[in-house]
């Protein structure tokens, strides 16, 4: 069969996924989405076809994309993704602007906890070279994955293991950031993201337990003045907002989404 004929036939079964259609093929035949526009007869051999019906049927059933082709694009970075860690989300990369539009001095300390495939992290070290950044992962394959990113995009992200500031010592920063687990049990949202690791999606406490662990402890990991950032779940901004009502914090904001969602919140440790 022709990559062209392949195309037209998903195009019809499924209009809407023609992009992931392109994006497979591209992965299969090893070449760029490009390159299907200017040589649409490529013949793919038996193997290729079995392959790609494979993967298509995959996408099909709802498995993420990015764990067929073994890739995302996150801030500009191919960072590699397996079923281990989360894909990274578009709304993801609002978290990394809003932590690049800080004040922060050149050679800020930055940590970002729950890692997974180290994207927050890269992105940061990438888009600001003098900062220090720290990311920590408590699961030993997510680990991987990170480690793997971090040496492709030139190393510079200190990477630990351990469950949140466990391995951490006394240390503090400038900043902290967070995309930790924030869906509740009995979500619904949990009936589309079958596929994902569910500790990296599911929190205790109808959700908050990881988001109330990381805000009592930011303190004791925050230079005066340092902030924290989180991301969280669309109804939880007041709840979220609610963890900072405490003395120390202040500069209590939040910010919406992609989708004009309340999304990200964060604070100002005043020490």
């Amino acid at each position: 069969m022709q990559s062209g004929e392949w195309l037209r036939q998903q195009a019809q079964s499924h209009p809407a996924a023609g992009q992931a259609a392109r994006l497979l093929l591209a992965e299969v035949l090893a070449c760029t989405t490009t390159a299907l526009y200017t040589a649409p007869e490529r013949e793919l051999d038996a193997a290729q076809e079995e392959h790609l019906q494979a993967l298509w049927q995959r996408y099909v059933a709802g498995e993420p994309l990015a764990y067929l082709c073994g890739y995302e694009i996150f801030c500009g970075l191919r960072l590699r993704i397996d079923a281990a860690v989360l894909a990274p989300r578009p709304e993801t990369e609002e978290l990394v602007a809003l932590a690049l539009a800080l004040d922060l001095k050149e050679s800020a300390r930055v940590l970002d906890l729950g890692t997974g495939s180290g994207a927050i992290a890269i992105a940061l070290a990438q888009a600001r070279q003098g900062w220090r950044v720290t990311a920590v992962e408590q699961s030993l394959a997510a680990s991987g994955v990170a480690a793997a990113n971090i040496a492709d995009h030139g190393g510079r992200v200190r990477l630990l293991r351990g469950d949140w500031y466990q391995p951490l010592a006394q240390e503090r920063f400038d900043l902290i950031v967070a995309n930790p687990p924030y869906i509740g049990e009995d979500e619904p949202e949990m009936a589309t993201l079958q596929h994902e690791p569910r500790g990296a999606l599911v929190a205790a406490e109808d959700g908050m337990a990881a988001l109330r662990h990381i805000t009592a402890l930011a303190p004791q990991h925050l230079l005066p003045g340092g902030s924290l950032l989180l991301e969280h779940g669309w109804r939880q901004g007041a709840a979220v907002r609610a963890l900072f009502a405490v003395p120390g914090w202040t500069q209590v904001q939040t910010q919406p989404d992609l989708s004009g969602h309340e999304r990200f919140s964060g604070a100002r440790w005043r020490g």
